[in-house]
């Protein structure tokens, strides 16, 4: 990849100038960027070296404190970057999505944690990963089984995670382990920063039916950590948790939608390229309204961040409608194509996206478990 830099002087206060600013460079600078990987790997190590250009150039540094080498400013910020991103026809770093996950979390429950280990992880240096699901405890994560017992000034950790998004590629994951007893449920809980080549920790990718190994299995046989990685306090990781969850349901879909305004567009230039734009017209419309509701949401949710609100159940919301607008697009797709657009050689990362697409409504909380959330604790109906 090409190196680029810039001059990057505005304040952390102007979104609307950031913006405009980071448009106009990108217009100039877009094209020494794009990439066309040929693997799932590849395209993750390009993912990584954008985020080290973007940097280095300044862009991304916005909406992230100085005390990680950032330039202030907020999830507005952030979320402008991405919407940016996918403006210019680059798609965003699968490695940036653990990033509004983890990071936020580090930032308030352990910030001399965030100072240590975060600068690598937002440049681009290193991928990290969230481990909370485990085989018997995916929605129910207070059911989780995986030991940390206290001993001395080490957590030492036995049990197993699954459904690791790139943890296999990480070099730290935060792992949620239980620190009570089974009967404490969310009260015995605590969140741990640990390296991925601690001795006893093994990872084992997952195959999806795409073919891409986009997740991993992590088996913790007597891992040692430093008792100074808990995130927060040794019965604090429920809190923890739910802090990284509205992050996960709200920022994740302001990524998405972003991402999935891309697709759009390339699905549209493809249609006019083929002469079948105005049969798949109604189609297409309809997937644009699912996405443009996606980001209406996502604008209202970024706002209420960005003023350091606590987004609680009503983040479910955002991820019921993020499964509908991502299914909706990648079904256009595939139907499209007439049998070119996403499944020949060519069309993989399409192919990838429709296998990914189906799963969207499963995991970070199973679309039913979100309704009923929904139901009970924003609408307040009535139970059966």
């Amino acid at each position: 990849m090409a190196s680029v830099t810039a001059s990057v002087e505005l304040s952390a206060a102007d979104v609307d100038h950031y913006r405009r600013s980071f448009r106009c460079w990108l217009e100039t600078h877009g094209s020494e960027l794009a990439a066309n990987p040929a693997s799932h790997d590849q395209h993750i190590a390009e993912g990584l070296a954008l985020s080290r250009t973007l940097w280095e150039a300044g862009w991304k540094r916005f909406g992230w404190p100085e005390s990680l080498g950032g330039f202030g400013g907020g999830p507005r910020h952030r979320a402008t970057y991405y919407d940016e991103l996918c403006r210019a026809g680059l798609e965003l770093p699968d490695t940036d999505l653990s990033i509004e996950v983890i990071a936020p979390a580090l930032l308030r429950y352990a910030p001399a944690l965030a100072e240590t280990y975060l600068p690598r992880f937002l440049a681009g240096e290193e991928a990290w990963a969230q481990a909370f699901s485990e085989p018997d405890a995916g929605s129910d994560l207070a059911a989780l089984r995986t030991r940390g017992v206290l001993e001395g000034d080490q957590i030492v950790v036995d049990g197993q995670k699954v459904w690791t998004s790139h943890g296999h590629l990480a070099t730290r994951l935060v792992i949620l382990v239980r620190t009570g007893t089974p009967e404490s449920r969310h009260r015995g809980l605590a969140a741990l920063l640990v390296d991925t080549d601690t001795p006893g920790l093994i990872r084992r990718p997952l195959t999806f039916a795409s073919g891409v190994q986009e997740m991993c299995e992590t088996f913790l046989q007597g891992v040692r950590a430093p008792a100074d990685r808990v995130i927060g306090g040794v019965t604090d990781g429920w809190g923890v948790a739910m802090y990284m969850l509205q992050y996960e349901r709200s920022m994740y879909a302001a990524q998405r939608q972003a991402f999935l305004g891309l697709r759009l567009l390339q699905i549209r230039q493809f249609l006019e390229e083929h002469g079948a734009g105005e049969s798949a017209g109604p189609a297409l419309r309809a997937a644009w309204l699912l996405v443009q509701t996606v980001r209406a949401r996502s604008i209202q949710t970024v706002r209420r961040l960005d003023a350091g609100e606590t987004v609680g159940p009503e983040a479910s919301a955002d991820k019921i409608l993020l499964a509908r607008a991502e299914q909706a697009v990648f079904e256009l797709a595939r139907l499209a194509g007439r049998g070119h657009f996403v499944w020949d050689a060519a069309g993989e990362p399409w192919r990838h996206g429709w296998w990914y697409s189906r799963a969207t409504s499963i995991f970070g909380g199973a679309g039913e478990i979100q309704r009923s959330i929904v139901a009970d604790r924003i609408l307040r109906l009535p139970s059966e």
